[in-house]
């Protein structure tokens, strides 16, 4: 997360941009109303948030950054995902995925 996305996440639930960038790097755990929240203000589950069940089909973790960009995807008109898609798709096939 960028300096300034710590200080607007922090803005957002009242903590200082320090203890979000302590958080994100693991130095601190957020107590329980700070997990709740972050869970609201970035719009995941808490076990989403905490790692728990977020698991792809291929078994690894989806990050909390990919979380946030599906959930921006879904929130397009249907003909922007579909373009969106196309052009993910097309990647994809470039790089031999």
């Amino acid at each position: 997360m960028t300096l300034r996305m710590q200080v607007e996440l922090g803005e957002k639930i009242g903590l200082s941009q320090v203890l979000v960038s302590d958080y994100e790097r693991g130095r601190l755990q957020p107590n329980l109303d700070t997990i709740i929240k972050l869970s609201r203000t970035l719009s995941v589950t808490i076990d989403e948030l905490l790692g728990v069940n977020d698991a792809s089909p291929t078994g690894k973790k989806l990050s909390l950054k990919s979380i946030r960009r599906l959930r921006k995807i879904e929130e397009l008109p249907a003909s922007q995902q579909k373009t969106l898609f196309q052009t993910i798709d097309t990647f994809l096939k470039g790089a031999g995925q």
